[in-house]
C-alpha cells in the first residue's frame, strides 16, 4: 500500500492562500493591511503558530513591486504605502529582477482543501484584469493637481533665478 504524505507548505504558499482566502470573502474589498494578513493566517492555523518569516513574506519577499531581498515571489502587489497589499495579478508592473518568478503556487503543493482557490484566483483575475482599463501613466495625471493654485509658475522661476549670473 502506498501512502503520501504531504509536504509541509511553503511560507510564500500560505501567504497567497491567506490572501487569496480574504480576497474570495471580502469581494467588495481592493487590497488589505499587511495586519489583515498575518491576523486571518493566525486564525487559518498552518501549523501550531504562525512562522516568524511569514510577516517578512508579506512585507518584503512577495511582494511584486518592491526590490528582492532575498525573495523573489510575485505573490503580492502593494496598492500604497503604509502597508496595503493585494494578490498580483496579469497586467501589474513588478520590480525587473522578479521576471518569471512564482506568482501562484501549483495546485499540487497545496492541501486538498485550499485547492479550489487557484480556479478561483484565476477568475477573479481574469475578471479583475478585463475590467481594468487604466492606463499607468494617465493615472498620474492627477498627481499634481492644484500645486501650483494660488501660485503663478513664471513668478516662481524669476524667484528661482534671483542671483544668478
Amino acid at each position: 500500500m502506498r501512502t503520501t504524505t504531504q509536504a509541509p507548505l511553503k511560507v510564500a504558499n500560505e501567504v497567497w492562500i491567506t490572501t487569496a482566502l480574504l480576497h474570495r470573502e471580502h469581494p467588495d474589498r481592493p487590497d488589505f493591511l499587511i495586519e489583515d494578513i498575518v491576523k486571518r493566517a493566525k486564525k487559518e492555523e498552518f501549523g501550531k503558530s504562525l512562522r516568524p518569516g511569514f510577516y517578512v513574506h508579506v512585507v518584503q519577499h512577495c511582494v511584486a513591486n518592491r526590490p528582492p531581498n532575498p525573495g523573489r515571489y510575485r505573490v503580492l502587489y502593494e496598492t500604497a504605502p503604509g502597508g496595503r497589499r493585494r494578490l498580483f495579478r496579469k497586467g501589474d508592473t513588478y520590480h525587473p529582477a522578479r521576471e518569471g518568478t512564482k506568482v501562484t503556487p501549483e495546485k499540487e503543493d497545496l492541501p486538498e482543501r485550499y485547492r479550489s482557490l487557484i480556479d478561483w484566483y484565476r477568475e477573479w483575475s481574469h475578471a479583475t484584469t478585463r475590467t481594468r482599463r487604466e492606463d499607468p501613466l494617465r493615472s498620474m495625471r492627477v498627481a499634481g493637481k492644484g500645486l501650483w493654485t494660488g501660485v503663478d509658475p513664471d513668478d516662481y522661476v524669476r524667484q528661482l533665478r534671483e542671483g544668478w549670473e
